[in-house]
């Protein structure tokens, strides 16, 4: 039986974070980056989770969402960041 990532990826929220960022880079898929009061902030998707990586210098912080967090509103922040005319093939 293949195991999914989540389960793989259980103690996820128990790992230091700098074990958290390079399972997102290794097995999350980057979904948007922006730039706030200058940290640099890349979301992520893994096994259907949206997990944000935080990164200043040398230091990085992973935030995650709960279940119960709109599509819409973890985007929100991203959007004025991707061009419309990338998404319809302009």
């Amino acid at each position: 039986m293949k195991e999914n990532k989540f389960e793989h990826l259980a103690n996820f929220s128990k790992m230091p974070a700098w074990a958290q960022a390079e399972v997102l880079e290794r097995e999350g898929t980057e979904l948007a980056r922006r730039l706030h009061k200058g940290w640099e902030v890349r979301l992520f998707s893994i096994d259907n989770y949206y997990v944000e990586l935080w990164e200043k210098q040398e230091l990085k912080i992973t935030t995650t969402f709960r279940n119960s967090a709109k599509a819409l509103a973890v985007l929100e922040p991203y959007l004025g960041g991707i061009a419309v005319q990338d998404l319809v093939g302009f």
